[in-house]
């Protein structure tokens, strides 16, 4: 899929159905495939981390997760047809998977969150195969044993679709690091959406959302970890606009 330049990066100008299209495509070629998506975060990292801006690069999809890049692409003339992030598309690819008898994995989030997340799913939608569910341990991705471990749990379920919710630039250095060494058709980078399935953390109302406030929302959570992130990092984005236009 033909991507297009944004600041210092490309991206799929997709909306939610073509994004949800090519999935199902990614799956039915069963080449192994992986998707992330950015945000003001994430561009400000890539801005700073050579090897992090060849893994996104490189990645099958590349999908914006932000208003203000919505914004953005309008102010360089190349407005993009939606914000897909994380905790909007895996809900949705559940759904699909539900009905399709895809199988999933989701790995991340602190111990039992993702098994909380897998109930949850499957009391919703009961034809939901969620095949395998792990929390892996502090500093895994330093570790040859555990990651081994991990490995062979993901080949040994063979999952269509690989959840990996570890946040930035954690889950996009191992997807790209593992992906040849894991059995998995689709692995898609996502964030908090963990927290979400799990319903330990509630996500921003949808007019918030809707009108780049989500950031905000997660701030007034979770103030002292937040801060240096959305106001010291940032606002830094302000020169790229200038920088990249």
């Amino acid at each position: 899929m033909e991507k297009q330049p944004l600041l210092n990066t490309f991206i799929n100008n997709v909306d939610m159905n073509e994004t949800l299209t090519e999935i199902e495509e990614m799956i039915s070629k069963e080449k192994k495939s992986y998707i992330v998506a950015i945000n003001v975060d994430v561009v400000m990292k890539i801005e700073n981390d050579q090897y992090l801006k060849k893994i996104v690069d490189s990645a099958d999809m590349v999908l914006v997760d932000g208003k203000p890049l919505v914004w953005i692409s309008k102010m360089h003339g190349k407005p993009l047809k939606a914000k897909i992030s994380g905790s909007d598309l895996v809900p949705l690819l559940c759904e699909v998977a539900a009905k399709k008898n895809y199988s999933m994995f989701i790995i991340g989030g602190k111990d039992g969150i993702a098994e909380q997340a897998k109930k949850r799913l499957e009391e919703k939608l009961p034809n939901i195969r969620i095949v395998g569910t792990y929390a892996p341990p502090m500093g895994f991705e330093e570790d040859k044993a555990e990651l081994d471990k991990i490995n062979k749990m993901i080949s040994d379920a063979r999952p269509d679709l690989l959840i990996a919710c570890f946040g930035c630039p954690k889950q996009e250095k191992w997807i790209y690091e593992n992906i040849s060494k894991y059995d998995a058709k689709v692995s898609v980078c996502a964030g908090a959406t963990v927290d979400f399935l799990a319903g330990n953390v509630k996500r921003a109302p949808r007019w918030m959302s809707e009108h780049g406030l989500e950031w905000f929302y997660r701030f007034l959570q979770e103030p002292r970890r937040m801060f240096k992130r959305y106001f010291v990092d940032d606002v830094k984005i302000i020169k790229l606009i200038e920088k990249y236009k």
